[in-house]
């Protein structure tokens, strides 16, 4: 009786210790995470721009812009990944690259180039994550 309630004890003690412990291990890089949802904010920005039919294409061009710049951010926050993860990041910045010369100006052209965005994230999302 008393070993098993050491037992417990002992696991109680560990679980309680594990969560601090990882919680610090987390927060140790945040450039992967604020990488990633920086890009999502944007992306969600020109995708309701696109739901309520209104696509500035100063706006628009912006949003493309700064996630062109971030996503040139991608492989130094992400070291020492597959060489897959690295050819996802090319395609990402290719389709980010055309979609900023298309400079859209309205909301079908944007549709059109942030299809190829989407699937480049996407791909990277279901290989990855």
């Amino acid at each position: 009786m008393r070993a098993a309630l050491l037992i417990v004890l002992g696991l109680a003690i560990g679980i309680l210790g594990t969560v601090p412990v990882m919680n610090v291990l987390n927060q140790r890089n945040p450039m992967p995470k604020a990488v990633m949802i920086t890009m999502g904010y944007h992306m969600h920005q020109l995708q309701d721009e696109l739901k309520a039919k209104r696509c500035d294409a100063t706006a628009s061009l912006g949003q493309l812009q700064h996630m062109q710049a971030i996503a040139g951010d991608i492989p130094a926050a992400f070291p020492n990944t597959p060489k897959a993860f690295v050819e996802d990041t090319t395609h990402l910045q290719q389709a980010l690259g055309a979609a900023v010369q298309a400079a859209p100006a309205d909301c079908p052209a944007l549709a059109v180039v942030l299809k190829p965005v989407g699937h480049a994230c996407q791909s990277c999302h279901q290989a990855f994550r």
